[in-house]
């Protein structure tokens, strides 16, 4: 019996691709209870919106080399190369006379250190030599490379999250948050009069860079000011602002050319050409993130970005989505008597047909007849790089933004993000470079000057992971660079032969994924009127509580806080502080930046502002019946030292028959609250 065979035959919904924005989908179905089908013809999650492995990458190039017209995520004008070569070669073997083999000195032993295994190059031991403090440099060669091919995890689709975007919104309401990490950005550069300069990016950096002067901090601040502000007052609104571009709104304010360069490149991160209500928008998007988690506004996923589409995938397995890989769509089966309209599908190994009321498919997976008027021809050009060194060298590993602007001669900016090893998307001692521009030629022809700018691409034999400081090469090393186009599928509008059939486009050239959850949750308003993903609950936060119970899970920290009030009540003779989540025991919970990390840990222990203000309130109560206690203690003793005898006995009698009661009640209330717990256990 085969796989398909076990599949059962009914579901609401099918999804065909595990892409961004289909994975989503999925997620967002799944949770509200609907019978899920999410499934692929790739061995594995994400399409091309997955990080891969260094090995997988060659493979992929190598399979393009063979077969320009064979690819299955899309990608064309692959080009690969390495820059050091295969193993570090061997100092050649002289052969001496006899007698010169005979050691004339026998004092003189022969080192470990003399065999021929550990001879290096010429330069590497000149560097050994000089540079022997630095005992963790690795000398890289390919196939030192190679071995740490599990090590990388690199992205066709490198893409950052603004800390107040819908992504990391969506995250957080959703509670997805708790299956992925992520890093905080802590820099970001630009190029400026031909070298690479630090964005101020808050307050504090305006202030403390030495590349503004002082009039130019008071009219940047002046500016970043008025465009938080915009929208929201009436005298800042801008006349005729659809007609205007954003490099005139910003020349009308009499702004320098360094901070025209600062806010048009840097901050909105765009051409001169962008319209002004884009770049506003943009700026608003990068002011109101900053200091949310970091110092700048942008978020990276740990583990690559093919991380995000599994989170979601996740939560639909979670609430009973089932999953098949290598799956292959043969066709769409529509209703007899109403053609027009979807039924099912048809599954391509053995031809088994699968009934749904709707299907969401991948851009990719659909046929081109299915696209109206002219195919899309835009391209977006991307390269990778792995280098031994950061392009701006600091103290603490960077995790670097770089908005280039455009080139002489070029007609779009290059976004540059530069990943170190804390990021888990190389090994430790070398970096790994993304660019991404939109295409105009190919690949390389658009992206290598770029390159040129701020890398050596010269071959080598081999590289050390940190270069001597007197090295004649200030710039980071290539060891390994691979060019390659994708179709800019966001925009191509596609035709459905049926109203219950929805396509999801693929990824676009913008820096953060607010396309993909946008379109995502307009596929979903059209499939149900739900809550588009409503927060699911952590696993200790489920306690089911006997037969008797109500129908339906509690909230743990919910029974906790009722059994510590009803414990407080019953010794105290007072009501807790303590107060109840509210009635649909929601929290969201906050990402906030540890180290410039955000772990599921620091989702968990961190609470919301109400959460914060009863806990004050709570500590304020018990430390009043603490005060009560202690008072109660004094009066006690104050009464034993009562130098009346029959008082004194009476009082002991009092205290006594008081305890005793106080001593039952407390452990009748110890073995209530231990049964609980058993049952909780349970």
């Amino acid at each position: 019996m085969s796989d398909d065979d076990e599949l059962p035959t009914n579901y609401d919904v099918i999804v065909y691709g595990t892409g961004m924005t289909e994975s989503i989908v999925a997620a967002a179905c799944s949770r509200i209870g609907k019978k899920v089908l999410h499934f692929d013809s790739d061995d594995f999650y994400g399409g091309i919106w997955a990080s891969f492995n260094l090995e997988a990458l060659l493979k992929i190039a190598e399979d393009d080399q063979e077969d320009e017209n064979y690819n299955d995520i899309g990608l064309y004008n692959i080009t690969s190369q390495w820059y050091i070569k295969k193993a570090v070669p061997k100092p050649p073997v002289i052969e001496t006379p006899d007698e010169e083999k005979t050691d004339t000195n026998p004092s003189v032993t022969k080192t470990e250190s003399d065999s021929p295994k550990n001879i290096l190059p010429e330069d590497d031991i000149r560097d050994e030599i000089h540079y022997d403090h630095v005992k963790h440099r690795t000398l890289w060669t390919q196939d030192s490379v190679r071995k740490e091919y599990r090590r990388f995890n690199l992205d066709l689709v490198p893409k950052l999250l603004f800390a107040r975007g819908e992504l990391v919104d969506l995250l957080i309401t959703s509670n997805i948050a708790r299956y992925a990490e992520f890093r905080c950005v802590n820099r970001v550069l630009t190029w400026l009069n031909g070298m690479l300069e630090p964005v101020p990016c808050s307050r504090a950096d305006v202030f403390a860079t030495k590349h503004v002067s002082v009039v130019e901090k008071r009219m940047l601040m002046k500016l970043l000011t008025s465009l938080m502000e915009y929208g929201e007052k009436e005298s800042l609104e801008i006349p005729d602002i659809e007609n205007k571009t954003f490099l005139e709104y910003l020349k009308s304010k009499k702004l320098t050319s360094n901070l025209i360069h600062y806010v048009l490149y840097a901050i909105a991160g765009g051409t001169e050409s962008m319209s002004c209500s884009a770049g506003i928008k943009k700026c608003k998007m990068f002011l109101t993130s900053l200091g949310k988690y970091g110092n700048t506004p942008f978020l990276w996923s740990m583990y690559g970005c093919g991380e995000l589409p599994q989170c979601f995938c996740r939560l639909c397995a979670v609430y009973g989505g089932v999953y098949c890989l290598k799956r292959e769509l043969q066709g769409i089966e529509m209703m007899e008597d109403c053609p027009k309209s979807c039924r099912g599908i048809r599954l391509k190994s053995e031809g088994k047909y699968l009934k749904c009321e709707y299907l969401v498919m991948s851009i990719n997976k659909i046929p081109v007849t299915f696209y109206t008027g002219e195919v899309s021809e835009v391209g977006i050009s991307r390269a990778i790089f792995i280098t031994n060194k950061s392009i701006l060298e600091s103290e603490k590993e960077p995790l670097t933004l770089l908005q280039f602007p455009p080139l002489e001669g070029k007609k779009y900016p290059v976004t540059i993000i530069e990943l170190g090893p804390s990021t888990f998307s190389c090994p430790k001692g070398l970096y790994v470079l993304h660019m991404t521009c939109k295409e105009t030629e190919n690949a390389k022809a658009d992206l290598i000057e770029y390159a040129e700018k701020l890398l050596n691409l010269e071959e080598i034999d081999s590289v050390f992971s940190e270069q001597p400081k007197n090295s004649s090469h200030k710039k980071p090393q290539v060891i390994w660079s691979m060019f390659f186009n994708m179709k800019d599928t966001s925009k191509q509008e596609v035709k459905m032969p049926s109203p219950n059939v929805f396509v999801c486009t693929g990824p676009d050239t913008e820096l953060d994924f607010d396309n993909a959850v946008q379109q995502a949750k307009k596929i979903f308003s059209n499939i149900s009127n739900g809550v588009f993903l409503p927060r699911a609950p952590d696993p200790d936060e489920i306690v089911f509580d006997g037969e008797d119970a109500a129908v339906g899970p509690i909230f743990e920290k919910d029974y906790k806080k009722s059994s510590e009030s009803d414990s407080h009540s019953n010794l105290d003779g007072e009501e807790s502080a303590v107060t109840d989540l509210d009635s649909s025991g929601e929290k969201e919970p906050l990402i906030k930046s540890s180290s410039s990390n955000v772990s599921e840990d620091s989702i968990k222990n961190n609470i919301n502002e109400n959460d914060s203000k009863s806990s004050k309130e709570e500590d304020a109560s018990l430390k009043e019946v603490g005060n009560d206690v202690d008072n109660m203690e004094g009066v006690e003793n104050d009464m034993n030292k009562m130098s009346v005898q029959d008082e004194s006995s009476s009082l002991e009698k009092v205290v006594d028959d008081i305890t005793k009661n106080d001593i039952e009640h407390v452990d009748k209330d110890i073995s209530e609250t231990r049964s609980n717990d058993n049952i909780v256990e349970k």
